[in-house]
């Protein structure tokens, strides 16, 4: 289910290391507008690590921001990450991902997800995976008339959980982790953006206009 994929980071299989490079990144040079990047700020989302390991769902739910802006952030970052790591293109197409996401769920039963037995033989998935789930579409399972819309959205959330990949843990300020009292979280992480937000402010002036992307 496309819905599965959408509820999950635009990239996974990314080391703790390659996050905390992403965020001293910023949003690097060039992404979308300074209007844009600045929603982005105020939504939560301030820097490229952090995008990265965002759901597309939660990055379209931002104003002005839709299918095809959360692609075009997709495309910015995978850009970045190729120039670091041998091989990144290939390794997070959508496909490549989405298999990755697939074999997870493929040795787990799919009755470990939150339907009845008597669900699940419906649907004919008695010796089945939850891969084989995965792969329905949303449309096809309420057609079976085995599921509700209800419980449809409980596999979903289900099957999200399951394909997740390991979190590498939230991308580390520019200042060492750990280096400053728990108290002072609040005010690092205003700095932090202060700065960042600061070098793209020079960037963009130092850009020439022709450039500029401005989608």
């Amino acid at each position: 289910m496309a819905e599965v994929g959408a509820r999950l980071p635009l990239f996974d299989d990314l080391s703790p290391d390659t996050i905390q490079r992403l965020s001293a990144e910023g949003f690097g040079r060039g992404l979308l507008t300074a209007s844009l990047r600045a929603r982005l700020r105020k939504a939560g989302f301030p820097d490229l690590g952090h995008l990265a390991q965002s759901s597309p769902v939660a990055i379209a739910a931002i104003r002005k921001f839709g299918p095809v802006r959360v692609e075009r952030v997709r495309h910015f970052i995978l850009d970045t990450l190729a120039r670091w790591l041998p091989r990144a293109r290939e390794t997070h197409t959508h496909e490549a991902t989405r298999a990755r996401r697939l074999d997870r769920l493929r040795g787990l039963s799919a009755g470990c997800l939150p339907l009845a037995a008597g669900q699940i033989a419906a649907l004919r998935f008695e010796d089945g995976s939850c891969a084989d789930i995965a792969t329905c579409s949303r449309l096809w399972l309420l057609r079976t008339g085995a599921v509700t819309s209800d419980d449809v959205d409980h596999v979903v959330a289900a099957l999200t959980r399951l394909a997740r990949a390991s979190d590498p843990g939230p991308p580390r300020p520019l200042e060492e982790a750990g280096a400053a009292p728990a108290g002072d979280a609040a005010a690092m992480a205003t700095r932090r953006a202060a700065l960042l937000a600061e070098r793209d402010r020079e960037w963009d002036e130092a850009a020439p206009t022709k450039g500029r992307h401005r989608t």
